[in-house]
This record gives C-alpha cells, structure tokens and sequence, in this order.
C-alpha cells in the first residue's frame, strides 16, 4: 500500500481482499454496523498479527469507537454485515459475554471501576466468570501500585490508578485480545506518561492490541499498524511509522 492514497484508491484495494481472513491472528473483513437508522461502521477491513499493537486514529466523530464496540461484540452499534476473525475462530456470531470468555478484554473509556469494592476485589470479581489470566499476585507484580493501595476503595483511586486498575482487571481474566479506548482520555501529561509505559509492558509481553486515542502521537510511538478512520469509513491501513512520516495524511485526517 503507497504511504498516502485518498479514501476511494484505499476502498478500491479493500474490495480486492480475499474474504478469508489469510491466516492472520486478528482480521476483520468488511464490517458494516449501525446505531438504529445510522450508518456508522461503513466497511472496514485489516488485519493483525500476534502481538501487534494497532492505532485506530481519526478525529471527533470518525467512528473509532463505535468501531472498536463493534470488534468486542457489543450490542450497540448492531453488525449486519462482515466477519471478524480472531484465532482462526469467528466472532461475528458471537454476542459480547461469548467474546469475553474466549480472550477479547475491552477497557472502555470510563473504565467501568465498581464502587463500593476496593482494588483486590475488583480483580477477584473479574474473575468469577470465564477463564482466569494472571494471578492477582501477577497484577501486583506488573503494577507495584496496585499492590500499595489493595485495600482502598477502588473509585478513590487517581484518574491514572483507574486505568492501570482497569488494564489490570482485563489482564486478570483470559486475555487475546486487549482493546483500550481513549487510554490518556483526562489524564495528566505526567500519568500520560505512566499510561504509556503500561501499554509499552503490555505490548512486551506479546498482547495483541488495538487502542483507540486522541493522542495519535502518543499511540502510534506504541504501535506497529495504524488506520485512520473518517466518518465511518477506513481512509488508511499501513505501518505506524508511515503516518508518522506523512505530513499530509496527518494534516487531512488527525490534524497533528
């Protein structure tokens, strides 16, 4: 694929792609999804191998995460067309709790941390249904942190002690497949930076990931593939260094 090309060579190439998912560990195959009578997911294609880290990009209203519900199997926005495959096993015709429990882990924007339980029994209760992943003794040992506070009622956490709670909830239970949606989302620069070396970690450890950011800089310093939605559709699939080179695509889809 030529570093930049405009969205109707892009879509030209992605009609040409075989409708087998080819072997990669994570492929999605022209997926179309809609909120009621809207049209927002509108045919979008690619792939990824084990251990990847993958930038979703765009602007404000692009489709991101809609997108990215639509790969963890949520029933909003409604997938009526496309297959996404994962392991050489079909998703699209599971429901959310089915991909759960075979390895997708979504740590949504507002991070979901339950109130009223503290940082231990956060993760002890993520692992009540399906198959457990690390062990809590595991968690603490990645996030020292976690460990410090165990006992604190979870919701008193800062803004960055959420997220690493809730990256470390997903990791607690079988894990593919990692999704992170808006990770810096209202984060200070300096827990930025802490955010940033969890995701480095988890990108270590050989974690396919897809993250969805507004911070496209700080994303794709973290990944290995990018694509750049706009309005529904995928405008861009490569390498991330290759958005990182192109100052054109930059300014016409990310304005960075």
């Amino acid at each position: 694929m030529n570093m930049f090309q405009n969205r109707n060579s892009f879509v030209k190439e992605q009609d040409q792609v075989s409708e087998d998912h080819g072997g990669a560990f994570f492929s999605v195959r022209d997926i179309h999804a809609w909120y009621g009578e809207s049209y927002i997911v509108q045919g979008v294609s690619f792939d990824i191998a084990r251990g990847e880290v993958l930038s979703l990009l765009g602007r404000n209203g692009a489709g991101k995460t809609s997108t990215l519900r639509t790969l963890a199997r949520l029933d909003s926005p409604a997938l009526t067309q496309g297959e996404i495959w994962l392991d050489g096993e079909p998703l699209h015709n599971r429901r959310a709790f089915q991909a759960a429990q075979f390895g997708v882990q979504l740590v949504p924007e507002d991070r979901r941390i339950i109130g009223g339980l503290t940082v231990e029994e956060n993760l002890i209760l993520a692992q009540v249904s399906g198959q457990k992943g690390w062990e809590i003794e595991q968690v603490y040992e990645r996030f020292p942190r976690l460990a410090e506070r165990r006992g604190q009622e979870a919701i008193t956490l800062s803004g960055g002690e959420q997220q690493m709670l809730a990256v470390a909830r997903a990791l607690a239970r079988d894990l593919k497949i990692l999704f992170l949606d808006e990770p810096y989302e209202g984060l200070a620069p300096v827990i930025v930076q802490e955010i940033e070396s969890i995701v480095r970690q988890i990108r270590d450890l050989g974690i396919t990931t897809i993250i969805v950011e507004q911070n496209a800089v700080a994303a794709l310093r973290l990944s290995d593939k990018a694509v750049i939605m706009d309005t529904g559709q995928a405008v861009f699939a490569g390498t991330a260094q290759e958005v990182l080179d192109n100052k054109e695509l930059r300014d016409e889809y990310l304005a960075i």
